[in-house]
C-alpha cells in the first residue's frame, strides 16, 4: 500500500491487484490514519483474500499479547499465511509512548518478538522482561500459519533476527548492503541459535522513469522521514550512501544515485530488482508511495501494474 487509507475500501483496487496479478503478497506498514489489520480483514470481508504482510508494526503501540491476537486475526480472516513484522520504532516515538526510550532496543526487541512467537506457537508464555512482561496464552484457531518478523536495518538487529524470528524485514537497503552486511548477519545469528536462516523480506521504493518526472524529488515524496532518522541515516552511511538529517533534499539524491531508491524504465527496474534476489532477498516489496504521493493514487496502481507485469512475465 503507497499510503495508509484513510477509509477502508480505498485498499480494495490494491487487494485486487495482488490476487489477479503476479504479486504474492499485499504489504503495509504502521499507519496514524488507519488500524492495518482491520484494513485486511474488511478487504478479504469485501472479497479478495490474499497474503498479506505488516511491514513493519511499532512495538511501543501495542502489548506483545494484543500484537499476537491482531496477527492471529488477521490470519483468520483472510485464510492466508500473514507476516506479523514488528519493530521497536525511533527514539522519539519510545520516548512518546513510553515515557523515555528504550536503553537497549535489542533487548526490547528480543523481548517482543520472544512473546509473540511463543503465543502465536501455541505455547503459555511467561516472561517477566525488562521491557515487556507477559503471561498468558492465546486461545488456538483454526488459521493459516503466522510468521513473525522484525525490521532490520544494522547488523546488530540482523544478528538477533537470525536467533529469534521467522523474517527479517528491511526498507530503504541497497541490494549491496544486504549482500555484504545483513545477510551475514543474519546467518551468523541462526548459527549462534543453532536454527535457519529467517526468510529476508526487503520493501523497496520504486518509480518508473519519465520525461516530466524528477527522480531525487520522488524519493524525497517516498523518504523524508526516514532521511532525519538517526538510524536510518546511520545505515545508509554504512551502506556507502552519505546522508545528513537536517539536509533531506540532498539525501534524497543521493538515495537515488546509491541505488536504495530505484527509478528507471520497466526492464531496468526488474534487472536491479533481480539483483535483490541474487543479494539473498527471498521476498521483494515493491512501495510506490513517492509516486503515489506525488501523481496520485491512479497512477500510483498503473505503475505497480507495469511494474509487476515486467518482473513476472
Amino acid at each position: 500500500m503507497p499510503f495508509a487509507p484513510p477509509r477502508p475500501e480505498l485498499i480494495l483496487p490494491y487487494a485486487a491487484l495482488t490476487q489477479w496479478s503476479g504479486a504474492h503478497r499485499l504489504w503495509q506498514g504502521q499507519a496514524m490514519l488507519n488500524q492495518p489489520h482491520q484494513a485486511f480483514a474488511y478487504a478479504a470481508a469485501a472479497g479478495f483474500r490474499v497474503p498479506v504482510g505488516l511491514g513493519v508494526t511499532l512495538m511501543p503501540f501495542t502489548h506483545p499479547y494484543e500484537a499476537a491476537l491482531q496477527a492471529q486475526s488477521v490470519a483468520a480472516a483472510t485464510g492466508h499465511p500473514v507476516v506479523a513484522g514488528f519493530g521497536p520504532g525511533a527514539a522519539v516515538l519510545q520516548r512518546s509512548m513510553c515515557g523515555a526510550p528504550y536503553r537497549s532496543p535489542l533487548t526490547a526487541s528480543r523481548e517482543y518478538i520472544t512473546a509473540v512467537r511463543g503465543l502465536l506457537a501455541g505455547e503459555s508464555v511467561a516472561q517477566d522482561g525488562a521491557y515487556f512482561t507477559c503471561h498468558g496464552r492465546l486461545l488456538p484457531v483454526p488459521r493459516p500459519p503466522v510468521e513473525v518478523g522484525l525490521g532490520v536495518l544494522r547488523p546488530r538487529m540482523a544478528r538477533l533476527a537470525g536467533e529469534v524470528a521467522d523474517t527479517a524485514i528491511t526498507w530503504l537497503t541497497p541490494a549491496a548492503y544486504l549482500r555484504d552486511t545483513i545477510v551475514p548477519a543474519l546467518r551468523e545469528g541462526a548459527e549462534a541459535a543453532g536454527r535457519e536462516v529467517p526468510r529476508l523480506v526487503s520493501i523497496v521504493p520504486v518509480a518508473l522513469a519519465g520525461p516530466d518526472r524528477h527522480p531525487a524529488a520522488l524519493a524525497l515524496a517516498s523518504n523524508i522521514g526516514h532521511l532525519r532518522l538517526p538510524h536510518y541515516v546511520d545505515m545508509l552511511r554504512r551502506s556507502g550512501i552519505s546522508t545528513d538529517g537536517s539536509d533531506p533534499a540532498a539525501g534524497a539524491a543521493a538515495l537515488v544515485a546509491g541505488r536504495a531508491f530505484l527509478y528507471g524504465e520497466p526492464k531496468a527496474l526488474a534487472e536491479e530488482l533481480a539483483a535483490f534476489g541474487e543479494a539473498g532477498v527471498d521476498e521483494i516489496v515493491l512501495n510506490v508511495t513517492g509516486v503515489n504521493g506525488t501523481y496520485g493514487g491512479q497512477t500510483a496502481l498503473r505503475e505497480l501494474e507495469t511494474i509487476l507485469a515486467e518482473v513476472t512475465s
